[in-house]
């Protein structure tokens, strides 16, 4: 797959495919590879699921996410009830710590509070994104952390590349730390390896930020 057209045609075929997006009102632009989602979808998992979509297709270098959610007159909530909602979703979910909360303002949802570890935050996120009423997240939750060992930090995080399935044995990927913040530089061949990385990134113990350099090749 070589041509602009090429990609651009298969991230539509890859939107048609997925029975989790309602493509009828989303467009596709790509230049060599730097793809661009543009219209609405009607809810929020359907603009992560869209965007994800486009990731699979191979070529996709970059994944530049414009929908908006425009939601159906049925699913709208008041500020107070998706509140109360997103609320009960993050004290519901075994695997987000106590003090994370969450307000709602005109579909929007803000996360606020502290986690221990990035997967922690994460799975906030994947709690209250789903509810009924949402149209987008902003997550503030901070991570808290003791000083770390940076070398130690890098250590962990290479180590769990090393172990990853979706990380070829020759893979490039460098990490480098200072203080809490993890960089990631290097190549990954999919989105798939690129969110591995991310991922393996974040769940290491003493990493508050993780700063991603890395270049997918398709």
């Amino acid at each position: 797959m070589s041509s602009s057209k090429d990609i651009r045609e298969s991230v539509e075929a890859e939107l048609i495919f997925d029975p989790l997006v309602d493509e009828s009102n989303i467009t596709v632009k790509n230049i060599n590879g730097d793809v661009a989602l543009n219209g609405t979808v009607p809810s929020y998992p359907q603009y992560l699921e869209a965007a994800a979509a486009a990731q699979r297709v191979y070529g996709v270098k970059q994944v530049h996410n414009h929908l908006m959610v425009e939601l159906p007159p049925d699913d709208y909530r008041s500020d107070a009830e998706l509140t109360t909602a997103a609320n009960n979703a993050l004290n519901w979910a075994v695997n987000v710590p106590d003090g994370i909360e969450a307000t709602a303002r005109d579909g929007n949802i803000t996360l606020t509070g502290t986690a221990g570890f990035g997967s922690e935050r994460a799975a906030a996120e994947i709690a209250v994104g789903g509810l009924v009423g949402v149209r987008n997240l902003k997550d503030e939750i901070k991570i808290n952390f003791d000083a770390a060992d940076p070398v130690d930090v890098t250590t962990l995080v290479q180590d769990a590349l090393d172990r990853n399935a979706l990380v070829v044995d020759d893979s490039d990927v460098l990490v480098d730390t200072a203080g809490n913040t993890a960089t990631l530089t290097g190549h990954v061949r999919t989105w798939a390896e690129h969110d591995a990385v991310i991922d393996a990134a974040w769940m290491a113990s003493g990493v508050s930020d993780v700063v991603d350099n890395l270049i997918i090749t398709g």
